[in-house]
């Protein structure tokens, strides 16, 4: 799997985590102290990020990361 399809695929499963909580990407934002923009690039594959903010956003939607 190619490292863009990562991002896509871990992009959208932090959209329906935050859709099925009904929350904003600006609320994730507050929340993770990034800005909406980048929400919204990470969310759609477009934003490599590392660890620590991907832990940031987990925590904030009240989930885990896991490597399967």
């Amino acid at each position: 799997m190619t490292s863009t399809k990562h991002r896509t695929r871990i992009g959208s499963r932090i959209k329906e985590l935050r859709d099925l909580q009904g929350m904003s990407q600006g609320r994730l934002a507050e929340l993770t102290g990034l800005n909406i923009p980048n929400i919204s690039r990470i969310e759609n594959g477009k934003y490599s990020t590392g660890l620590d903010i991907l832990a940031n956003i987990a925590e904030a939607l009240g989930a885990e990361l896991d490597i399967q």
